[in-house]
């Protein structure tokens, strides 16, 4: 198991535990993290999974594909460097400690 924190927009902090191969974001779904949607059930069709990584983290995770870079234009408030979409993070023992804050949405 990866020990994954995720920090909502008011500093709220969930420490999880995500069985690997499970996606970042599906660790969110199934631990109860709010502020994290994926409306799209994590098909990289929409950006309701958007968070920033710690910058810390930033290197230490794969590249971004083409698909997410393009997904990530229609986030709220992107960030060109620390943002990417938790649906297509896959968690293994490399995730273990991954820090991501979720931005606040715009409704």
């Amino acid at each position: 198991m990866a020990k994954i924190t995720y920090i909502e927009w008011n500093g709220t902090r969930h420490e999880v535990e995500v069985r690997p191969g499970m996606t970042v974001m599906e660790g969110a779904r199934d631990n109860g993290v709010p502020g994290i949607e994926a409306d799209c059930g994590g098909a990289c069709a929409c950006s309701t999974c958007h968070v920033y990584v710690a910058p810390e983290w930033v290197d230490r995770l794969p590249p971004r594909d083409p698909m997410e870079s393009d997904m990530l234009d229609f986030a709220w408030q992107p960030d060109p460097v620390r943002s990417r979409l938790t649906c297509q993070l896959k968690v293994g023992p490399e995730l273990d400690g991954l820090v991501v804050q979720i931005p606040e949405r715009q409704i």
